[in-house]
């Protein structure tokens, strides 16, 4: 689970460029952590990086970057959920994610209904 802090500002203007982004060197780090499948849930529009200078340090808005963390997935495959809603609410551990996601024939993505189980 990465919280990007992205979802604290869903229905607000700036919503598309909050949350602080993930790159390939961080997608890859996180990927290699983890065992089959390999979920990467955010709560945001996903791992995309801003190319504003403020987020970056860039100055050249060099737009590469803003897939890196998606484009990690052709090294090591993981299923990439974005937009999850509430995960600022989960704690820190003991429960486990499950996602249910909806097949849309001829589409390269869907929804998911992503639960949090929790230990008793």
């Amino acid at each position: 689970m990465v919280n990007t802090r992205a979802g604290s500002r869903y229905g607000n203007n700036d919503y598309v460029n909050s949350g602080c982004g993930m790159g390939y060197d961080a997608t890859m780090y996180l990927l290699e952590q983890r065992h089959s499948p390999r979920p990467a849930p955010t709560p945001g529009a996903g791992t995309r990086r801003s190319t504003s200078p403020p987020r970056n340090g860039r100055k050249d808005h060099d737009p590469s970057i803003i897939w890196e963390g998606h484009k990690a997935g052709r090294d090591i495959g993981y299923c990439h959920l974005e937009k999850l809603h509430n995960l600022e609410a989960l704690p820190g551990d003991g429960f486990t994610i499950a996602c249910f996601p909806h097949k849309i024939r001829g589409a390269s993505a869907g929804w998911t209904r992503a639960v949090a189980i929790f230990e008793e």
